[in-house]
């Protein structure tokens, strides 16, 4: 089953619907670049462009204005017979399953096959083999309906998988599941990852989906990516307000209006500190302790992206005023620091 991934490359892409009425920007002047075998999440909320974003990978839609390469092959403008020939590298995985009813989860796998022309015999083998990879071996005979959530996803990704494709599209692909089913199918997709090599564009409004699988996240708002790196350098550090949201949503490491209300009604002085490697919060802790400053931590949140750990502490302080502010002032050196305040 080797496989190798494709490199994707966005050069001032923007895609513009235009309308009797108006026109309207789903894609705005987007540049980056994807490396063969990663896994890229691209996060978003409703209408942001991220559906739009895969269209434009795939041929189905195409860009009004900018450069797509993939694999260095610039794909705006090419005639739809050539288009057919990128797209069998392409596999798709979508939020419904889009699987054939009347065909069994081996006969929705085998009929890319037929598409291609491969032999009956190949065909048989190929989904076999596929079967077992995505742990589905007794179940090939079963239809959509006799299958779970999650058996029909694996089954979709065996379908996507059919063709050896170097490139993956999952659009929303987990949306439909449950937790626990989800975490399921996101390993399936990391081990296509891992064993094949294969590049993942995983689109997304799930900060959990991204926080188990990307390498790297594009977050996108009105059409534009407002933040691109890898999933630890954005969620440790947000600069957008879009990506400060998502974060707060997933991380929960900061007390929300509730909790707030309830820590401002006892004395003190509340502060909510980055904690990362580098912040010297515990070194600076002490020194303010040995001046008599009370350093009371009453919310916490830390979590590990990427084998590197950060998160945030929101702490009680109570004693000098002066030592507070030496202890405060150390800590902006090196790390984010915020008042919580009525």
């Amino acid at each position: 089953m080797a496989a190798t991934g494709t490199r994707i490359e966005f050069r001032n892409v923007s895609k513009v619907f235009k309308t009797k009425d108006r026109e309207v920007t789903a894609v705005d002047d987007v540049t980056l670049t994807v490396e063969p075998g990663e896994i890229l999440g691209v996060i978003g909320y409703s209408g942001a462009g991220k559906s739009t974003l895969v269209r434009l990978i795939n041929g189905l839609d195409m860009p009004t204005s900018g450069q797509l390469l993939l694999d260095g092959t610039d794909v705006v403008g090419m005639p739809e017979r050539e288009l057919r020939e990128i797209r069998r590298n392409v596999g798709m995985i979508f939020q419904q399953f889009n699987l054939f009813s009347s065909r069994t989860a081996a006969g929705n796998i085998e009929y890319p096959l037929k598409l291609a022309g491969v032999g009956k015999e190949e065909r048989k083998r190929r989904v076999a083999e596929l079967l077992d990879f995505v742990g589905l071996s007794e179940r090939g005979e079963n239809y959509p309906e006799q299958l779970s959530g999650g058996q029909k996803q694996r089954v979709g990704i065996a379908r996507a998988l059919a063709t050896n494709p170097s490139l993956l599209l999952a659009d929303e692909a987990t949306s439909a599941l449950d937790p626990e089913t989800t975490l399921e199918v996101l390993g399936v997709l990391r081990r296509v990852n891992e064993e094949l090599g294969i590049t993942i564009v995983v689109i997304t409004h799930e900060m959990d989906v991204i926080r188990s699988i990307a390498d790297k996240v594009a977050v996108m708002e009105n059409g534009r990516v407002v933040e691109y790196g890898s999933v630890y350098d954005v969620f440790a550090n947000p600069q957008t307000a879009v990506a400060q949201r998502f974060a707060a949503t997933s991380l929960r490491n900061t007390p929300d209006e509730v909790e707030r209300r309830e820590l401002l009604a006892t004395p003190g002085r509340l502060f909510t500190v980055d904690l990362t490697a580098d912040s010297g919060f515990f070194g600076a802790a002490e020194a303010a302790r040995a001046r008599g400053v009370v350093v009371e931590p009453v919310h916490a949140g830390i979590t590990t992206l990427q084998e590197r750990s950060f998160g945030k502490m929101t702490v009680r302080l109570n004693g000098d005023d002066a030592a507070i502010n030496d202890f405060l002032s150390t800590l902006q050196r090196t790390t984010e620091i915020e008042e919580i305040t009525r």
